[in-house]
């Protein structure tokens, strides 16, 4: 799979603004808090606040839904105010930042089960991915493509996660078999050196996909936030 910069004419907009919709379930969930499993939730308090900020900055984004919120019914009436304004784009079903660690199937599972539960509330499909825990592989990408997706943006070009992978890991409470499966949380050292701008993925098959980097600062690297 070759990685081919994209050409400025073919990105017209000036830059581009996401937010991962992670709900509290899913952050207890990665710090090994057992009680995510009664799936507790802010969406109702947090996107009516979100939304009308971003409806006073009259700015349209992507929110990056996950799956399971998207099936759980009491989540219904804000995930259809997203979709009335802005792009829902697809974040995976379970949100497991081990998600490269899955088998081709499985991957291609948590996609359309998000994908799925997505359309059902919003009546649109997703064209866009964002990997839990900017998690990626080849295989990815390759089922993205062949599912017609327009873009994925899971990639996080920084020097830093292995760092903050160290800090995660000293704050929660993991077994060391939960460390196993997120060796590779925020990415490997190697990921600084990938390309900041947009570029497509060209397959073995001919086809490619637009990739979207997760936005850094040159030459430090570090993630960019705007909210």
């Amino acid at each position: 799979m070759q990685e081919i910069l994209a050409k400025d004419s073919d990105m017209k907009p000036l830059c581009s603004i996401s937010l991962d919709l992670d709900n509290q379930w899913s952050y207890m969930k990665i710090h090994g808090d057992n009680n995510w499993k009664n799936y507790p939730s802010y969406l109702n308090t947090f996107v009516p606040y979100i939304l009308n900020i971003l409806k006073e900055l009259n700015l349209k984004i992507t929110f990056f839904v996950v799956g399971k919120d998207a099936a759980i019914n009491e989540n219904s009436d804000v995930l259809k105010m997203i979709s009335n304004s802005h792009e829902i784009g697809n974040h995976s079903f379970n949100h497991e930042s081990w998600l490269h660690l899955y088998s081709k199937d499985e991957i291609k599972g948590e996609i359309s089960k998000a994908e799925e539960a997505i359309e059902k509330i919003t009546g649109e499909m997703t064209n866009g991915f964002r990997g839990p825990g900017f998690s990626w592989n080849n295989d990815l990408i390759e089922i993205l493509t062949q599912k017609g997706y327009l873009y994925d943006a899971s990639i996080l070009p920084t020097f830093i996660g292995p760092l903050a992978r160290l800090y995660y890991f000293k704050s929660t409470n993991l077994s060391e078999e939960e460390k196993l499966y997120r060796k590779e949380l925020f990415g490997k050292f190697k990921d600084g050196f990938r390309k900041l701008k947009p570029f497509y993925w060209k397959l073995n098959s001919g086809k490619k996909i637009l990739e979207i980097p997760v936005s850094t600062i040159p030459f430090t690297t570090f993630k960019v936030c705007l909210f």
